[in-house]
């Protein structure tokens, strides 16, 4: 919520969420499990209030498909 309320974007926030939670060195991937990503990003979206449960549902399809491809692993490449 702290990123979301400093940076008024919700892409904005979750890369900084990546880069806060991400078990990977400084300067690497930033990557994160699906699970996690998809709760943060469901929540601040619900919050946002601009973006539709539907369109939440269909980004979230689409970055896990991502991130099957990568052991469930979200990566700020993929937003």
């Amino acid at each position: 919520i702290s990123c979301w309320n400093l940076l008024q974007s919700l892409l904005s926030s979750m890369k900084q969420a990546c880069e806060i939670l991400t078990r990977d060195p400084e300067g690497g991937a930033a990557r994160i499990p699906f699970e996690t990503f998809s709760f943060l990003y469901s929540y601040l979206a619900s919050i946002d209030g601009e973006i539709s449960e539907a369109e939440t549902k269909a980004f979230l399809h689409e970055i896990n498909e991502q991130a099957d491809k990568h052991s469930g692993m979200v990566l700020i490449r993929h937003f």
